[in-house]
Parts: C-alpha cells; structure tokens; sequence
C-alpha cells in the first residue's frame, strides 16, 4: 500500500485536480455528498499526524538563523494578511454572501502558514530544509494563537467568528496531531533506533499526508458540486484572485530573499510562505463555520490546485534565480582571472 501512495504523493500535482473532478461529478450526479462532512475529521487528521510524525524538532535549537525566522514569520503574519485582505476587498464584493465568505476562505488561507508541504519543496529546490522545519513549527505554533483574532477582527463582518471554537478546532488540527507524531517518533527511537527510524519507517509516513489531501480534496469538492454546476463561473470568479496572491507572494518573496539571504535560506523562506496550510484551512473552515463553512472550502479547495502547480513551476526556474554556490564560485574566479 506504501508504494502506491508513494507514487501519488510524487504525482500530487495531478492527483489534486483529478480528485476534484471526481468529486465534482460525483457530488454532483451520482451520490448525495451531505454525509462526507462526516469524515473531515479523520481525513485531516490523516493529513496532519503523518507531517508531525516525521518533524525533526532538534533542528529547532540548531543554527544561527533568527534574521530569517523573525523576517519569515513577519512576512507571514503582518505582510501577508494584509495583502489577502485586500485582494479579498477588491474581488470579493457584492450581495451574495457567498462573496463575503469567499473573503473569508482567502483571508484563512493568509492567516494560516506553512504546511509540511514546506520541507518538501524546500528539498526538491536545494534549499535549506532545516529552517524550513522551523519555519513550519514556529509558523503553526503562531498561527494557532494569531488565526482567531486575525479572523474575528478582520472578517467579523462578513461571517460570525465564534473565536474559542476556532481556537478549540485548531488545536484539535495542529496541537494533538502534534503530540501524537512526536510521541510515535519517540516510541519507534527507543524501540528501533535511529538508523532504522530514519531509513525505514521515516519515509513510510509522508504518502499517508499525500492521501488524505487528496481525500479532503475530493470530499470538499464533492459537497459543493451542485452549486458549482449551477454557477460554473464561480470557479474563475476564485481562480483569479488566488493566481494573483500567489504571484505576487513568489514575486516577493523572490526580491526579498535574493536581496537579504543566501540561497539556501531564500528558497527556504520563499516555500516557508507560499506554502499555506490549506489542509488546517479547510478543516478550519469545515467544522468551525457551520452551514457556511462549504462556501468557504470552495475557495480553499480551488487554492490546492494552484499552490501545488505554481510550485512545481517555480522549483523548474529556480536555478535561474538562484545560483548555485559552484556557479557563483566560478563566476567569481572567471571575474578575477
């Protein structure tokens, strides 16, 4: 079963959107997608446990990188809310309220940072994967305590924000998964050792997050399929606003990393950002919301698919904006020959 799910977890970029066409026509024409609502929880749970689970927190305490936490972490919580914020006021208005909501699905998109995607992305680009892991701790530890104030300020006026049910729901999503990872870590250490921990039973863990993404995927697509059929413009009405907050983020964050860090720590903090946490999103959305949460996760969903694509591109041009350590060396010796 791993190695099935390994080749789905490579293949994300397409699974994603498969998964939302199959929801889509099932919710929409084969089956009564109400009693999916049900599974949101274990899904995410199947999303979250197995990223915490492979969490290396003793890189936590390693390095000397605090310029880059401290300008990740303000980007991710002063810079980047206030540019879903306002991309939400500028596409996201009129009497339908379903405007509103999707207001307040970007504005959580924006409030809820780094997902394990972070470390996965920062390794396929070469990048410093050690402050990744810290970025996504310190991001969600955060973004925990951050999320229901940002959103009760905020978006209290577009959907009633019940501030310690959202807090109550994170912590289910980030707080107990977290726990419960590093206390199965910790038990397969002593039991196995770490060699074993690290070549054996590590890598068996990840695929699991791959599935359930795909899971939520579907199901969030499912229950929201008649109304999208009814209203298929809604669908480019979202993908707009989405492709421009994720344009401009890689616009920024390139600027910002080629002018402050080192390589490495660039590509690190470029994903540390642009990879939101769209798995606690959507469940956020989905449990801490009521009737109106499946709106919400309309736009949520939709952000799965150009969060993965955009990545997979930037991780293509990354060489051209980045320069290798061996390429720079040699431009320099070339320089001074």
């Amino acid at each position: 079963m791993v190695k099935y799910l390994s080749i789905l977890q490579k293949n994300l970029v397409w699974a994603i959107p498969i998964s939302m066409v199959l929801g889509l026509i099932g919710g929409g024409f084969i089956f009564d997608a109400k009693p999916l609502k049900q599974l949101i929880i274990p899904i995410t749970f199947l999303m979250v446990y197995p990223m915490m689970t492979t969490l290396n927190v003793k890189s936590i305490f390693k390095g000397r990188d605090l310029k880059l936490q401290i300008t990740t972490q303000l980007i991710n919580f002063i810079l980047v809310p206030a540019v879903v914020y306002a991309i939400g006021k500028s596409f996201f208005h009129g009497v339908d309220p379903k405007y509103g909501l999707w207001a307040v699905g970007l504005f959580l998109i924006g409030v809820l940072p780094a997902s394990g995607m972070t470390i996965s992305w920062t390794g396929f680009a070469k990048g410093n994967k050690e402050a990744a892991t810290k970025m996504l701790v310190f991001g969600l530890l955060i973004g925990a305590f951050a999320a229901p104030v940002y959103t009760k300020v905020f978006m209290g006026a577009n959907v009633d924000v019940d501030m310690i049910h959202m807090f109550k729901q994170i912590c289910l999503f980030v707080f107990v998964p977290l726990l419960a990872g590093l206390a199965t870590q910790q038990t397969i250490r002593k039991k196995h050792g770490d060699k074993a921990w690290s070549e054996v039973y590590k890598p068996k863990f990840a695929p699991f997050s791959a599935l359930g993404v795909t899971m939520i995927a579907f199901v969030a697509m499912s229950l929201k399929a008649k109304n999208i059929l009814a209203n298929p413009t809604d669908i480019l009405t979202i993908l707009i606003p989405l492709a421009i907050f994720y344009t401009l983020s890689y616009v920024m964050l390139t600027i910002i990393g080629k002018l402050l860090f080192s390589r490495e720590d660039a590509i690190a903090m470029v994903f540390g950002v642009v990879m939101r946490d769209l798995s606690i999103a959507l469940a956020i959305a989905m449990t801490a919301f009521g009737k109106e949460g499946s709106t919400i996760a309309l736009l949520i969903s939709l952000a799965y698919v150009i969060q993965i694509q955009s990545a997979a591109w930037y991780i293509k041009i990354v060489p051209k904006i980045f320069k290798e350590k061996e390429e720079i060396q040699t431009m320099n010796a070339n320089f001074h020959a």
